[in-house]
């Protein structure tokens, strides 16, 4: 299932009924949930790869620094927020910038290190075992919406809502129902995919 599919899955509900504040597009063509799904990966993965380990809880650089989360969700909305220079060309299946974020063809990094780094985020703010749930072939276990602002952390849950224009608690709140799903789709294995296997889902 590639990651389109994947994200309209998501998106639509398990309903197939389509979230109404989550669906409303941005000045970037995307919607604010797409946004904050891809965005959080894209954090977890360029923090990753610039060797700078994220705070405990996943708490990222103040929203406003401009090579901070902030400048990472101003790219992929192509600068309509944050002022920062982006796109909304496509990297295969790929939506907004996001393929070329990392450069060249690094989607793939971007959605198995972004991962790896999120459930990183989520063990050490003591959630793992839900995170864990929603990679396993179980059920996914619930989290509430403060639990997750815990696991994220509150300067990336405040750059998700600036960014995307979302107040903090309808976005943790539709996040809190998707992220499980989101995560789940991903790891198809049960386990956390590849970078070669994440490489083919966009």
């Amino acid at each position: 299932m590639g990651l389109n599919d994947i994200l309209t899955g998501v998106l639509n509900g398990p309903r197939g009924q389509r979230q109404p504040s989550a669906s409303a597009g941005t000045g970037g063509g995307m919607s604010p949930m797409l946004m904050a799904l891809l965005g959080l990966l894209a954090y977890k993965a360029f923090a990753g790869r610039s060797g700078q380990a994220a705070p405990p809880g996943g708490a990222s650089a103040p929203a406003d620094s401009g090579g901070g989360f902030g400048g990472i969700l101003g790219g992929l909305l192509g600068g309509t927020r944050s002022g920062a220079p982006g796109t909304t060309a496509t990297q295969g299946n790929l939506p907004g910038g996001l393929g070329g974020l990392l450069g060249g063809g690094a989607a793939g990094s971007v959605l198995s290190s972004g991962l790896g780094n999120l459930l990183k985020g989520f063990q050490e703010s003591g959630h793992g075992s839900v995170a864990q749930s929603w990679i396993g072939s179980g059920d996914n276990q619930q989290i509430a919406p403060n639990d997750l602002a815990a696991a994220l952390g509150s300067d990336t849950v405040d750059a998700l809502s600036q960014q995307t224009g979302m107040k903090r608690e309808e976005l943790l709140g539709h996040l809190s129902d998707m992220l499980p799903r989101f995560v789940d789709q991903l790891t198809p294995q049960g386990r956390l995919p590849t970078e070669e296997e994440a490489s083919r889902m966009v």
